[in-house]
């Protein structure tokens, strides 16, 4: 099976355990009350325009004629994997114990849960080192992401697909929501808004996120995703709880 995407499967992170599983908690993160006024310099006009191409991207998610869907799926998958992980590589060294000390998105905090399904108390990134690592296990896995003529995918393919975006997302929701001014200082926004509608909508495209989870980030997705991918107004615009449901502090 060769990848049929923009892109290949391929490099290696850095070694961690962890398993795709998310729970929900009731407690607050860190015991302090979320920065939830804290203005978005990522939703400024000056800032939602840039982008390194001016793609159509809806129309470039679309499965191909002729193309298996699952081969789509994992093929844009792990590509996504790849660029997601080098956005953050860009600010990996800003992205520090000390200076995030919770995995958090506005008024979100999300938490790792190990194999045994036991609570993983961590900062943000080692929580991207066990997103990474767990990733890259299940892409280069054969008996998961085939890359082998004859080979077939799992029945569970689908579900392992959606476990991954919702992982991936909450890197890139991250990354805008903690490091968009040193992304910013980088001039690598314009790449960071190019791969954030790319995932989107092809997430969109195939069912693979739920608006639940991308709630939390729908004002930017409403700016950025409206036109085909494409920046403009209206139309095609997310869906959901709009910014409003970023009032409510949760934990995941």
């Amino acid at each position: 099976m060769g990848p049929s995407g923009p892109g290949s499967r391929g490099p290696a992170c850095a070694d961690s355990s962890g398993v795709l599983l998310v729970r929900k908690s009731k407690a607050k993160p860190n015991g302090k009350k979320p920065a939830a006024e804290e203005k978005k310099m990522y939703l400024e006009p000056e800032y939602t325009k840039s982008r390194i191409t001016d793609v159509g991207f809806k129309e470039l998610v679309v499965l191909p004629r002729e193309i298996d869907l699952n081969e789509w799926l994992a093929s844009n998958t792990t590509t996504f994997f790849h660029h997601v992980n080098l956005q953050y590589s860009t600010i990996s060294e800003f992205c520090t114990g000390e200076a995030c000390q919770t995995m958090a998105v506005c008024n979100t905090q999300y938490y790792w849960y190990d194999e045994r399904g036991k609570k993983v108390k961590c900062t943000a990134p080692q929580y991207v080192d066990f997103v990474m690592s767990s990733v890259q296990k299940l892409v280069t896995d054969e008996d998961v992401f085939p890359t082998k003529y004859g080979r077939e995918f799992p029945s569970s393919f689908e579900s392992l697909v959606k476990k991954i975006c919702k992982y991936l997302f909450h890197v890139l929701a991250h990354i805008y929501w903690s490091h968009f001014k040193e992304t910013l200082a980088l001039e690598l926004h314009g790449h960071l808004n190019t791969l954030y509608v790319h995932f989107i909508l092809f997430a969109r495209e195939f069912n693979l996120l739920d608006p639940k989870e991308t709630a939390v980030m729908d004002d930017l997705t409403e700016v950025l995703c409206s036109g085909g991918g494409r920046g403009g107004g209206g139309g095609d615009g997310a869906s959901g709880g709009g910014a409003g449901a970023q009032n409510h502090g949760k934990e995941r």
